[in-house]
């Protein structure tokens, strides 16, 4: 452990936790997943705990509000305003949370119930520790804290639905609740994982602002550890339930003391850290693509059946490749309802995917991204101009003609714990897209391709008698991204596949993505919001806004010489594992983000 993990604050803590340890008893014995833990909170202060899915972040966050299951044993003491929240009765738990401290959930649409209008919903808080208070006074503040955290006409959307704000308003809720008491500590846990970054961007100043103002103190849980740069004044690292690290912001990012730590750091992705030159290399000099396609099941019908004694594909530039995917003009609209117009999400975009292409589609939430990504696959209609895919136009297709083609496509979902069905084996899961288009396999030879699929994304076989929720997130991406491969695609959409995962298991997924497309050559859509993720896989990158496509290139001419405005202000709210450049990148980001109005 880091010989500064114990030194003390000079100025008085809100939140001292002493020597914590939480235990939970399960079928398969105890698991002890916080060990010992000691740290402390001044007012005004963030203090970020940071380390992978199971180190025992949320389980420590989540003890300071006494928040755990029942078959949580508990020892050790959390004292916050004075009291040890170990021992005090229910009712005086009850009290503390809310005016002591409140809690931001991950996931927004999920913390918020979608049959009560926010308004109600905040004021829910305020009616538990003053029930005599009018409507009118509850309103008052209920709009008070909505306008705190940048909502706009608080006074009409306090009649509103969740399902009637975008995902970074609905965050602004969660945290507009959590202010609504005047809690003297936030504890948020991830409140950013699931946002763009230019609302991620606005989420941490919304943030700093308030802590700057109020006073109040945060513990944030994240595994983004651009987002500690940007927000924390001191980190927490803990591993596999033990607290290995606390030192300043400063020190950790640039002087980490244990190798743990430095790993972490070393899993981000950055701006300029492109693979796709390495892929191409690999690609041209893999001889044994085609052993490799034959292991994979090349029967299926993808690109790997090249003929004995040919190049394989992979020898051929993929700048010189015909293109799988051909949008020209593309419109998409959806359907309005009774009485609501129709709404356009995609407007006259044009590009192409070339074969063995990763072509890596960015921009915020709503910019269009799923939609032309579902419209290629066929789970969208194109509404107008031309959608070629694998030389099927899209633009009116008819079910039945398009089946065939679909099987050609692989799709990889943002949340395979979603997509999977939990009644189903992973191996079962895995097998699905042979019972569609495979009917005339055998029982055993399903079996035996699964096999080969777990192998290809690095799961042991006994993975396949598991069901979803026995794996880990990473685990459960692995095997999406085998079921997405399952019948040797010759393209493979990618949606958003890491945004939920940790730094270094992100950083296990993408290697792996790298590996399997150097090895069997697919297309890719990779669709996502993180631009160092799509700077690292892809061979060219779109840019989308409000469904139009702005701008078009390489890496280095997209991200490193952004023509755009709107790409420069993506950019430049990226965060960055780096106190002293992200304070500067901050500044430009704000900045751009006033000019653009």
């Amino acid at each position: 452990m880091s010989e500064n993990v114990n030194t003390a604050n000079t100025a008085k803590s809100i939140l001292d936790v002493e020597s914590l340890n939480v235990t939970f008893s399960t079928d398969g014995g105890d698991v002890h997943a916080v060990k010992d833990v000691s740290l402390s909170v001044t007012p005004g202060e963030v203090l970020a705990i940071v380390g992978e899915s199971g180190s025992g972040k949320t389980v420590t966050a989540r003890s300071i509000l006494g928040l755990l299951p029942e078959t949580a044993q508990r020892s050790g003491a959390i004292v916050l305003s004075g009291q040890d929240v170990l021992s005090v009765s229910a009712e005086a738990l009850r009290h503390m949370r809310g005016s002591d401290v409140s809690m931001v959930f991950q996931e927004p649409s999920t913390a918020l119930n979608p049959v009560f209008t926010v308004g109600w919903q905040i004021a829910e808080g305020l009616r538990a520790h003053d029930r005599k208070a009018s409507k009118a006074e509850l309103k008052a503040k209920v709009v008070a804290a909505m306008k705190q955290v940048g909502i706009p006409d608080a006074e009409n959307r306090f009649d509103y639905y969740p399902h009637q704000f975008s995902g970074g308003q609905k965050q602004r809720i969660v945290i507009a609740m959590a202010l609504a008491l005047g809690a003297k500590l936030i504890v948020a846990d991830e409140p950013t994982t699931a946002l763009d970054v230019t609302v991620q961007a606005e989420i941490l100043d919304l943030l700093r602002d308030l802590r700057d103002e109020t006073g109040t103190a945060i513990v944030l849980i994240t595994h983004n550890m651009g987002v500690v740069a940007d927000l924390a004044d001191r980190v927490a690292v803990m591993y596999r339930g033990d607290l290995i690290e606390v030192s300043s912001v400063e020190q950790l990012f640039s002087d980490p003391q244990e190798q743990y730590t430095r790993d972490l750091l070393g899993a981000v992705p950055r701006l300029g850290s492109t693979v796709a030159g390495s892929r191409k290399e690999a690609a041209a000099s893999a001889v044994a693509t085609e052993v490799e396609r034959q292991r994979f099941g090349a029967s299926s019908g993808g690109t790997g059946s090249t003929p004995a004694g040919e190049t394989p594909s992979g020898a051929e530039s993929r700048d010189e490749r015909e293109s799988i995917v051909v949008a020209r003009n593309l419109d998409i609209v959806y359907p309005g309802g009774i009485g609501r117009p129709d709404f356009q999400a995609v407007t006259s975009v044009s590009f192409d995917i070339r074969a063995g292409e990763v072509y890596g589609l960015v921009g915020e939430s709503g910019s269009g991204k799923t939609t032309i990504g579902r419209a290629i696959a066929g789970l969208t209609r194109a509404s107008g101009g031309s959608l070629s895919v694998l030389g099927h136009e899209m633009v009116g297709f008819k079910e039945r003609a398009f089946s065939p083609v679909r099987r050609r496509i692989g799709f990889v979902f943002q949340d395979p714990a979603a997509s999977f069905n939990p009644h189903l084996t992973i191996g079962e899961c895995i097998a699905e897209p042979f019972a569609i288009h495979r009917r005339d396999m055998s029982s055993r030879d399903r079996s035996h391709r699964v096999l080969e699929l777990l192998d290809s994304v690095q799961l042991p076989s006994v993975y396949a008698a598991r069901y979803p929720h026995e794996l880990s997130g990473g685990q459960r991406q692995r095997a999406s991204l085998a079921r997405g491969l399952a019948l040797d695609p010759e393209l493979l959409i990618a949606d958003e596949p890491t945004s939920a995962l940790d730094v270094s298991v992100q950083a296990k997924v993408l290697e792996l993505f790298v590996e399997l497309q150097n090895r069997f050559d697919f297309a890719a859509l990779f669709i996502s919001h993180d631009l160092a993720v799509v700077d690292m896989l892809s061979d060219r990158i779109g840019v989308l806004f409000h469904g139009e496509l702005l701008e078009e290139g390489t890496g280095e001419q997209v991200l490193g010489s952004p023509s755009n405005d709107y790409t420069k202000r993506l950019i430049a709210s990226l965060p960055v594992p780096d106190p002293a450049e992200q304070a500067q990148r901050r500044e430009l980001a704000r900045s751009l983000r006033t000019s653009a109005g």
